[in-house]
């Protein structure tokens, strides 16, 4: 098949051009910088001047675009995109309904929520690993000093000064006691998101008071939903990741690798940014243990992160998410906690249980090798979209 190939900067490029160029495909990267915007002039024309006469069976991306989809609609071509991000506005565009479309999404729930709201574009799956590359990685010289560690975390804080969260210093005393006492809640539960829920009307119109929020003519998102998941679950992973990994650096060594170098917790070493490629697998390969503290806007998903730490052969410590029960073993494959004290627990348990600890991580490896490769990836999105 010939492959147009939305080329922004993703995460999984490198393997997706490899896998589908070792199965046959002609892969055709295409870029403009107004992929991002909902309507342009400028990508229209672009796009179809670079499509032509040439026929393709298909475009792809990692994360769904309303203007690629409807130059897709326009020109007749396929066009499948794989969800990766969460939470992701341009699903809530008018666009998605577009027939061309296959919007594969990684969270079951978020996927349910589409579905049952009678989307017929939008598909579950399980995000892909190369499970494969760090085989390749360990055979050459690495920075064992910073690139291994006895407990590690991957990830950002969200403490930045721009946050959302942050901007709504005017609201009333009663909706900042009604916010801080729903987070505090849903900080004790793994599994079930019910800020959405709970942001009643009154509490919504205050919202709006303090920092407006108006949906964009073409999509359908609504105040709740932005509210709820690019405010106060983003501003909840920062409280949640700061909490667990201050709690868990009491009892075993802890190495941080985040983009902001200045973020100092008790008893965590901060080892800067670490590239996605180059060197994250080897972060995940050489922990004894690798933290997974799930974004709260991913409702059921399993996070890219996870996989990649499986898929690099490391031993997982994770959140609950409900996902995982379809495709991994609970202590088999993987770990995962249910609170603070169930984290720390855990982490010195398995740091000092270095035989079940490698058995596991084995499993993981295994399981991912076998069933979630990029070859079986592609495989079962073509076999939705050209049955």
């Amino acid at each position: 098949m010939r492959i147009l190939f939305l080329d922004w900067p993703c995460f999984g490029k490198v393997d997706t051009q490899f896998t589908l160029e070792q199965a046959g495909h002609e892969f055709v990267p295409f870029f403009h910088p107004d992929y991002q915007e909902r309507e342009s002039k400028a990508f229209d024309e672009a796009f179809t001047n670079f499509v032509g006469d040439t026929y393709y069976d298909c475009c792809f991306s990692f994360n769904y675009f309303p203007v690629v989809s409807n130059n897709c609609q326009k020109l007749g071509i396929k066009y499948i995109s794989v969800i990766y991000d969460s939470p992701y506005l341009m699903l809530y565009s008018y666009t998605l309904v577009n027939p061309v479309n296959y919007v594969f999404m990684f969270d079951k729930q978020e996927y349910l929520r589409l579905k049952n709201g009678g989307i017929p574009t939008v598909y579950y799956t399980t995000l892909p690993c190369n499970s494969t590359i760090i085989d390749y990685l360990m055979q050459k010289t690495f920075d064992q000093e910073k690139l291994s560690a006895d407990v590690s975390f991957v990830g950002s804080l969200y403490n930045e000064d721009h946050n959302f969260f942050d901007r709504l210093t005017n609201i009333n005393d009663y909706t900042r006691g009604y916010l801080d006492a729903i987070m505090e809640s849903q900080l004790k539960v793994y599994g079930y998101n019910f800020i959405e829920d709970l942001l009643t009307p009154d509490i919504l119109a205050e919202l709006q008071r303090a920092v407006p929020y108006q949906p964009v003519p073409s999509g359908v998102e609504s105040p709740s939903y932005v509210y709820a998941n690019y405010f106060i679950d983003r501003k909840l992973t920062s409280i949640e990741r700061q909490r667990l990994l201050t709690a868990v650096a009491q009892y075993v060594p802890l190495k941080l690798y985040t983009l902001d170098r200045k973020v100092s917790l008790p008893n965590v070493t901060n080892m800067g940014p670490v590239d996605y490629y180059s060197e994250m697998p080897y972060v995940f390969a050489n922990s004894k243990i690798n933290l997974n503290i799930s974004l709260r806007s991913i409702q059921s998903g399993i996070p890219l992160r996870a996989m990649d730490i499986m898929g690099a052969g490391g031993f997982l410590l994770t959140n609950f998410q409900e996902d995982f029960l379809d495709c991994f073993i609970p202590n088999e494959d993987f770990v995962y906690f249910e609170s603070e004290e169930d984290l720390c627990e855990k982490a010195q348990y398995y740091l000092s249980h270095e035989s079940l600890r490698k058995e596991i991580a084995h499993n993981g490896h295994e399981k991912v090798k076998q069933n979630h490769s990029y070859e079986k990836f592609f495989s079962h999105l073509f076999s939705v979209v050209f049955q």
